[in-house]
């Protein structure tokens, strides 16, 4: 009777090793566009970054193979409702509005978003100040519907596919301003063609914004297992040390339980 227990029991868990082995791969939707220090690619195609290797670390974490799916920012959220991904691991800040349509799992950073221009530059966050102005941000960003809903009465908003877009444009001096999330400003400013950039404001009534992975309400599922793969991840350590080459401050920014 032992012996046959023994039998199933083995069978049992080679089952489950089977099926870990072949479980379906995650498809992790991005955005094409380098968005450094969060991910970018190589001149031979590979991805690097902090949510590369958050991703990365997430899957090895749930016995699932990362597979990226690049996916123009604006078209995230429809490949993940039609199902052609299965998770935006894409600096998506977690909104009231967004949460409308998709789940978000835990913060996985905190950032505020910020003005760069021309060195020396005085913001005023004011109407006056403001009026007139020419202001660069991409699309469907929460700082885009910030911005627009700010100063959009009174300055020129431009937007931009990418944030690339923005950033060239401020360098050659077709806008005045660009505002975005300031851990990727604060990357590009380091850059040679933002020689004579530099960050000019925070947003703080625009307050503390966090990122998320976002899921399908359906996948009620893998949100726990993200959820739970984060807290091991800044439980253990880990987190801050796939943080430690990109940051030289806590990116999560929130309080640890």
């Amino acid at each position: 009777m032992n012996r046959l227990l023994t039998l199933a029991f083995t069978a049992c868990m080679s089952l489950a090793a089977l099926t870990a082995a072949h479980a379906e791969p995650l498809k992790i939707g991005m955005a094409p566009e380098p968005y450094a220090p969060f991910e970018w690619k190589e001149a031979d195609g590979t991805w690097k970054g902090f949510e590369i290797d958050l991703g990365k670390a997430i899957c090895a974490d749930i016995k699932r193979e990362c597979v990226i799916v690049e996916i123009a920012w604006d078209g995230l959220i429809p490949a993940l409702q039609t199902k052609k991904i299965d998770v935006i691991i894409n600096s998506m800040t977690i909104t009231e509005e967004r949460k409308k349509v998709i789940d978000f799992s835990d913060p996985y950073y905190s950032t505020v978003p910020a003005f760069i221009g021309p060195k020396g530059t005085e913001v005023e966050l004011t109407k006056e100040w403001m009026s007139g102005k020419s202001i660069g941000v991409q699309i469907a960003t929460t700082q885009a519907a910030y911005i627009e809903k700010v100063y959009g009465d009174v300055a020129e908003i431009r937007t931009y596919a990418t944030q690339d877009e923005a950033n060239a444009d401020l360098v050659a001096g077709r806008v005045d301003l660009v505002i975005a999330d300031k851990a990727p400003l604060a990357e590009f400013l380091k850059t040679d063609a933002a020689k004579d950039l530099g960050m000019l404001a925070d947003v703080t009534d625009g307050g503390l914004v966090t990122a998320g992975a976002g899921v399908n309400k359906d996948n009620k599922e893998l949100l726990a297992q993200l959820n739970t793969s984060i807290a091991k991840l800044l439980k253990s350590g880990e987190y801050d040390k796939l943080a430690k080459p990109y940051f030289d401050y806590d990116i999560y920014g929130l309080p640890r339980k």
